[in-house]
């Protein structure tokens, strides 16, 4: 049951995330769920970071944050650039 409700959140926290976040995501539903665990994820590590106390990985707060996070960092490492 556990595992449901992982996929569950990570599908929220990433769906808001690229509702928050400009610019074209790769994927559809499955790469939105990974995102929203990834960032779940990452979420709790700055969770860990800034506060010093453990957060549960399944807040949708902290799987928004790492999502965006995330995303964030995806655009700019994959910046297309065109050159003249």
């Amino acid at each position: 049951m556990d595992i449901l409700w992982w996929c569950v959140i990570g599908l929220l926290a990433g769906w808001l995330a690229k509702l928050v976040v400009p610019g074209r995501e790769p994927g559809g539903f499955l790469a939105t769920m990974a995102i929203g665990l990834v960032g779940s994820f990452i979420g709790g590590i700055i969770w860990r970071v800034l506060f010093g106390a453990s957060q549960t990985m399944g807040s949708v707060l902290v799987a928004f944050i790492g999502s965006v996070v995330l995303l964030m960092l995806y655009h700019a490492f994959t910046n297309t650039r065109t050159r003249v």
